[in-house]
């Protein structure tokens, strides 16, 4: 019998994140439907400062973003473990200028990170297409308009 996901979050910048068990059943779910096996996944919530250092010191990259995956397995055919890092100063930053609320803003950045794990890619504009397309699901069927 296979044993049920572990899906944590971690919070070192305040940020407000109702329904958390219904979340991590929505994030399994998406895994099995795109049959991915999830082990576990941790979720941490930082700021700006953390994820541009996260970004420089592991990516060699010097912006800023709102997310970070690590896909921490050491081979692809064992159950999904990763961290995901998300900058809750650009999640805000980001609904504000998208206007949309700070809530949506972070779960389409919590799929996003998922669906990333879940193989979806984001480089092209035929990737970036789809994966919007993912995402918008995945906040549809959460119960996002």
């Amino acid at each position: 019998m296979k044993h049920l996901p572990q899906i944590t979050f971690s919070f070192r910048k305040n940020i407000s994140l109702k329904d958390r068990n219904r979340l991590k059943h929505s994030l399994a779910i998406l895994f099995r439907e795109n049959n991915r096996e999830l082990d576990m996944l941790h979720y941490v919530f930082c700021g700006d400062e953390e994820i541009l250092e996260i970004n420089r010191q592991y990516l060699k990259h010097d912006y800023y973003t709102d997310i970070i995956t690590f896909d921490l397995r050491e081979k692809p055919s064992e159950p999904m473990v990763a961290d995901i890092f998300i900058s809750v100063d650009t999640v805000r930053s980001n609904a504000r200028g998208l206007n949309l609320s700070i809530s949506k803003e972070l779960h389409r950045v919590i799929f996003h990170g998922a669906l990333h794990l879940c193989g979806y890619n984001d480089k092209t504009e035929a990737e970036q297409k789809l994966m919007r397309t993912k995402e918008d699901e995945c906040l549809q069927r959460y119960g996002f308009k």
